[in-house]
Order: structure tokens, then C-alpha cells, then sequence
């Protein structure tokens, strides 16, 4: 076409150039198909059968479209039965190795009791064999020496006294003592002087060996009563004033 034609006229775009291309090329089939011999009495035939071959393509393409589609499900669906078959494999072998694995452990369990048990046999064993240590002898109680008893009387009292002096280091003899006792008081333990320089002073000697309370204050013995009336007091307290003064009561032989 003269280029002074085409001017002004709209651009075909590629789809309008496919679709003239299209309407060409269905002219030219028509065209060949009106010149096929034998064309006159069989034209409606002719045009028939090509209009039926052309339908056959579209129902090809259409048929050629499903069969893709059902062989991407089916592949879908492999791959989807495969993955489950893989994560069921995967599952029964992690627990297959579990309980591998606590099997294991139950027999290591098993072991080392079976171990701990025959050690403590075999110290039991150990133990049986030696001969256990001789029980120690009972110590019996040292038992305390009962009480001395010494009577009610002259002679308990200066016994008794001699015992307390002894362990107080205090000297004196049994003669001695009974001697100065018999002198002083005829062994009378509530003998009581009225009438000496004592008594003139208002301390009158009092006891068996009559012994005034200030003296007796002084030289009284721990372990023994505070009453002057004491025998074992007054005794006691008398010894230890005479072996102040004279060096026992041994040495006194009148008033003193």
C-alpha cells in the first residue's frame, strides 16, 4: 500500500496483527477448499468434514489440558504419599532406638545392682570371717566404804573426833583426850562452870572440855556442828586450841 495511504491510520498491535493473520489464513482454507475437484455436488460435504476436523484440535487441546492437570495430582499425590511413608519410616525408627536405648540402660541398671549385691556379699563374707573382739569386761562400781558408825557414847565421841583431827592434821591422842575430859568435865557433855574468872566475865566454859564460845568461835572445825554443846564439836575445837597453844592436847595436864 502506498505509503500516503497508511498515513494517518492507527497502528495494529501485535494481537489485531495475529487475528488478521488468522482471518487470512482461514480465507485461504476456505479457498482451497473450493477448488478441490468434485467440489460441486459435494461442496456442503466438503465444508462439513472441514468443519469437523477443525473441532477435533479443540477438543484435543482440551483433553491434552486435563490429562496434564490429572498427572500433576497424581504427582502431587506420590509425592504426598511419599512424604508420609518417609515421616512414618523416620517416626518407627526413633522409636525403635528408644527403646533400644532404655533396653540398654535396664541391663546396665541390672548390672550394677548385680555387682553392688555381690560386693556386699563379699564383705559380708570378710566380716563373718573375723573373729569379732572380746567384749570388754563390765567394770563394776567401786563401791563406797559405808559410813562409819561410832556409838552414842564418851568413847564414840572421842573416836569420832580423832577421825575428823586426822584428816585435818590436827595432833592428839585418845589418852590424851579422855584423860583431860574426865578432869574437866567427869565426860558430862552439858557441864557448864559458874563460878571460875570465866564465868566472873560472863563466858563460862561449857562441854567436856570445857571450852568458852569465843575460844570455841575460833577454833571450830569445818565439819562439825556450831553448837558448843557438841561433844564431837567440843572436842574437836578444844584439840585444836591445845595444839595452837601447847602443841597438842597431849601436853595439857590442868587447866589450860
Amino acid at each position: 500500500m502506498p505509503k500516503h495511504l497508511t498515513s494517518g491510520l492507527p497502528r495494529l498491535s501485535r494481537t489485531h496483527k495475529l487475528s488478521v493473520a488468522g482471518v487470512a489464513t482461514a480465507g485461504a482454507a476456505a479457498l482451497v477448499f473450493s477448488i478441490v475437484p468434485g467440489a460441486g455436488a459435494d461442496q456442503g460435504t466438503s465444508q462439513a468434514t472441514a468443519v469437523e476436523n477443525v473441532k477435533p484440535v479443540a477438543f484435543s487441546a482440551v483433553d491434552t489440558a486435563a490429562k496434564t492437570q490429572q498427572a500433576t495430582i497424581t504427582q502431587q499425590a506420590n509425592n504426598s504419599a511419599a512424604k508420609g511413608k518417609a515421616e512414618a519410616a523416620a517416626k518407627k525408627a526413633a522409636a525403635e532406638k528408644a527403646a533400644k536405648a532404655k533396653a540398654a540402660a535396664a541391663a546396665k541398671a541390672k548390672a550394677e545392682k548385680a555387682r553392688a549385691a555381690k560386693a556386699a556379699a563379699s564383705r559380708s563374707q570378710v566380716r563373718t570371717a573375723i573373729p569379732a573382739a572380746a567384749p570388754k569386761p563390765a567394770v563394776k562400781p567401786v563401791a563406797k566404804p559405808a559410813a562409819k558408825v561410832y556409838p552414842d557414847n564418851l568413847d564414840g565421841w572421842i573416836r569420832e573426833s580423832l577421825d575428823i583431827m586426822a584428816k585435818k592434821g590436827i595432833p592428839g591422842s585418845y589418852e590424851g583426850i579422855h584423860r583431860n575430859i574426865i578432869r574437866e568435865s567427869s565426860g558430862n557433855p552439858m557441864a557448864i562452870n559458874n563460878w571460875d574468872i570465866n564465868a566472873i566475865n560472863g563466858t563460862p566454859s561449857k562441854g567436856l572440855l570445857q571450852v568458852i564460845q569465843p575460844t570455841f568461835n575460833a577454833y571450830h572445825v569445818e565439819g562439825t556442828s556450831w553448837n558448843l554443846y557438841d561433844p564431837v564439836a567440843n572436842i574437836t575445837a578444844a584439840c585444836n586450841y591445845a595444839a595452837d597453844r601447847y602443841g597438842s592436847m597431849d601436853n595439857v595436864n590442868s587447866a589450860y
